[in-house]
């Protein structure tokens, strides 16, 4: 960019999107027969580990991901580990089989513990992560709260996180469910980096669906205020049954990164709501700058098809 052309909205959010990494189950990942031409090589891909999942099947995909050139980055659901042998069996197999260098340390969404783990903190403190090598390590944020866990104790969770953070060979960040309205995003985001965050934080966006589909999601989910906001939207029959973009989310927070100093938002994490390659053929062309921004631009449409 010329250093005398003022930066746009439009590459603000090209910004943001640069780089944004995806989600997707073992269950959704055998659906798709082939990642070329779904998936541009290098990209970055979560893996999860659901309740009541086999976490081999978590190994699987994530050397399916590696053999076919992106960037496996599995979840490790702390409450549905059953023991310490297990942990350190999934943590091995993941890097000898799978070239894991990235992984997301989580609770997990489970009310009773199957083994010795109760929260991402107590396998993030045994050290088996940084004893295998890994590089990056995502860690929960919750910009909305967290039905199970009060403010309080969420607060001392990211002031332990950053602590580990200073302590482990890792680089650590912030990884958080997705989201549908940027204000409460932002309201958090700086009430943590007040209380002395400086891990980068990679917000949750939802993919394209219809809103019956994140509604589904949201609820299941525990989305807060997000939740009521969409349940407003739903009243309108026509949208319930359009298919709808995040469109107005990232370029509130793409505004917000862009003109405050102190914004801890760094990537975008796009969960594939409404289907994987539908989800990453819109965020390719977002990150290519294929979009026209609307009347207000507060929100924009996607141009071309990316991939």
């Amino acid at each position: 960019m010329n250093a005398a052309e003022k930066p746009t909205i439009e590459s603000h959010i090209t910004d943001l999107m640069r780089d944004f990494t995806l989600e997707t189950t073992p269950g959704q990942a055998a659906k798709i027969e082939s990642y070329d031409g779904v998936l541009r090589r290098g990209t970055t891909v979560a893996v999860t580990f659901l309740p009541g999942s086999d976490y081999r099947d978590t190994i699987k995909t994530a050397a399916r991901l590696r053999a076919a050139g992106f960037e496996p980055a599995p979840h490790f659901a702390a409450r549905s580990i059953a023991n310490a042998a297990e942990f350190e069996d999934f943590v091995a197999r993941c890097v000898g089989e799978a070239g894991v260098d990235h992984v997301v340390a989580l609770a997990g969404g489970v009310d009773n513990p199957v083994g010795p783990y109760d929260s991402s903190m107590a396998i993030l403190e045994t050290g088996i992560f940084d004893k295998h090598g890994i590089k990056n390590v995502g860690v929960a944020g919750h910009p909305e709260g967290s039905p199970d866990i009060s403010d309080a104790l969420l607060a001392q969770a990211i002031a332990w996180k950053n602590a580990l953070a200073e302590r482990s060979d890792a680089d650590f960040y912030i990884a958080t469910q997705f989201v549908f309205e940027a204000a409460p995003v932002i309201a958090w985001d700086k009430a943590i980096q007040a209380d002395g965050n400086r891990l980068p934080i990679h917000i949750g966006a939802p993919g394209l669906a219809t809103i019956k589909t994140l509604l589904a999601h949201a609820k299941a989910c525990g989305v807060g205020p997000s939740m009521r906001f969409l349940s407003r939207q739903a009243m309108n029959v026509a949208r319930l049954m359009s298919v709808s973009a995040p469109d107005k989310l990232i370029t509130a927070l793409a505004t917000y990164k862009a003109n405050d100093p102190h914004c801890g938002i760094s990537h975008v994490h796009m969960y594939p709501l409404g289907g994987f390659k539908k989800t990453a053929d819109w965020s390719y062309a977002v990150a290519d700058g294929a979009i026209t921004m609307n009347a207000k631009e507060d929100g924009f449409a996607v141009t071309a098809q990316g991939g």
